[in-house]
């Protein structure tokens, strides 16, 4: 067996770490500056038609608590293993969104938030983060079925119940059945060992999140002049969420999958395409691209509990 040095191991940290960081910013610069959707002339004219200093503190105050009440989520599940502070919290929930930068559906969030705690806990940390993203998920469905059923896609809703109760109901006739040592009724009684308490504030706080990260997604379209009834947009703006969530793709390229089922909504409402594209666009710099670049602080200083 081939032994690495100390400072071998370092030198190969420092490497992965500047992997991750570097990738990052990649992907974030060739996003915004090769887009050739993205007609800048335009955003230029219309910011400064339409520039309020007041408008963009808003629009920065949402960003700062969707990720607020996200890292809330996050101390919150993680309090049923022990204590943590709001620091530590948002330390991990950072780091790892960096870390999960270029891994489907954020797969990377989980293992990065894993190696802030002891490796016995691995298995622990990662299904709260099942729960922290699940609860995320089930709220935007919920939202999702009632706008379509405001925008009078009926006949969508009736399918997507059918389907949610085909899983229903082939998870409970396979609710037994283990895959590699676990099954859908250990998981079951994994999540019923966790308080009620914590479970009532976990989804108060996925609320509030959502409704704050949709709302910011509202007023970006009153910035660009977009007049439709508020019902009509919320309506909209959940639909796409919901539709969006369900589709696999990396964190990196969230904006483009959003973008594309928001044009086509948006489009039925006679929205133009090149708004619809920035404002997905700017959704995904205050959302991910700016938490990104504080989780890259993060990513650099970490140092792993795991003993190797």
């Amino acid at each position: 067996m081939i032994s690495i040095s100390h400072k071998a191991k370092q030198l190969l940290v420092l490497l992965i770490k500047l992997l991750i960081v570097g990738g990052a910013f990649y992907f974030i610069y060739n996003q915004l500056a090769h887009n050739d959707k993205l007609n800048w002339v335009l955003f230029v004219e219309k910011f400064n038609k339409n520039k309020s200093f007041l408008g963009i503190a808003l629009l920065l105050l949402l960003s700062v608590l969707n990720r607020f009440f996200e890292i809330l989520k996050w101390q919150n599940l993680v309090s049923y293993l022990h204590k943590i502070t709001l620091f530590d919290a948002t330390k991990q929930v950072l780091g790892a969104l960096t870390a999960g930068l270029f891994t489907p559906n954020g797969i990377g969030e989980y293992a990065g938030k894993a190696l802030f705690f002891e490796k016995f806990q691995a298995k622990n940390i990662v299904f709260l983060n099942l729960i922290c993203n699940g609860i995320q998920l089930i709220i935007s469905v919920i939202f999702g079925i009632f706008g379509l059923l405001y925008l009078g896609y009926g006949k969508w809703v009736l399918l997507i119940l059918a389907i949610i109760f085909g899983f229903l109901v082939l998870g409970f006739g396979l609710k037994k059945v283990k895959i590699k040592g676990y099954s859908i009724s250990d998981l079951i009684l994994k999540i019923n060992e966790i308080p009620k308490s914590i479970h009532r504030k976990n989804n108060y706080l996925a609320v509030c999140r959502y409704l704050i990260f949709s709302h910011q997604y509202y007023f970006l379209f009153l910035a660009f002049d977009v007049q439709l009834p508020y019902f009509t947009l919320m309506a909209t703006i959940a639909t796409v969420y919901f539709l969006a969530s369900s589709l696999p793709t990396f964190q990196f390229l969230d904006f483009a999958v959003k973008g594309s089922v928001a044009v086509y909504f948006f489009g039925l409402l006679g929205v133009n395409e090149w708004i619809v594209i920035f404002i997905s666009t700017l959704m995904w710099f205050l959302n991910v691209v700016l938490p990104v670049l504080i989780g890259s602080y993060y990513v650099l200083n970490f140092k792993s509990k795991w003993k190797t």
